[in-house]
């Protein structure tokens, strides 16, 4: 019987006989706890997370988004902030208009905002209108 076994042997595929890695378990990242309550049972929906517990949703990516904020400053280089009062340093055509607004004009709590005009204010006189960061300067 030990010689019938060993023709056996021989008759089977070497491939059977071959050793393969196993798979490995797929690792998974752990998602991030809710902000809100804390929870660890938060889970992914498209590019939100969302925990189960509170209902909270959150951006994926909101930690790279606040790290490319816009630091808009003004023609001196001073960092800008929503609030703060600026001074105009040209003279400034309203578009649309004959009015001017004159160099020294003061501009009390700004508002930023995006594009390419990032100031956001209301000069007396004229109502309000967008500048843009490069002609004025902190007050």
């Amino acid at each position: 019987m030990g010689g019938d076994g060993d023709a056996l042997l021989e008759m089977l595929p070497l491939s059977l006989f071959l050793t393969f890695p196993l798979p490995r378990e797929p690792t998974m990242t752990p998602l991030p706890p809710c902000p809100q309550c804390q929870s660890e049972y938060t889970y992914e929906d498209g590019s939100n997370y969302i925990c189960p517990e509170c209902a909270y949703e959150w951006p994926m990516h909101a930690a790279e988004e606040t790290e490319t904020a816009k630091v808009i400053r003004d023609a001196n280089g001073n960092v800008l902030s929503d609030g703060d009062s600026v001074t105009v340093i040209k003279d400034l055509k309203v578009k649309g208009s004959s009015l001017v607004v004159k160099v020294g004009t003061k501009v009390k709590s700004i508002r930023l905002v995006d594009g390419d005009h990032d100031i956001d204010c209301k000069i007396d006189g004229i109502g309000a209108m967008q500048l843009k960061s490069e002609f004025v300067k902190k007050a």
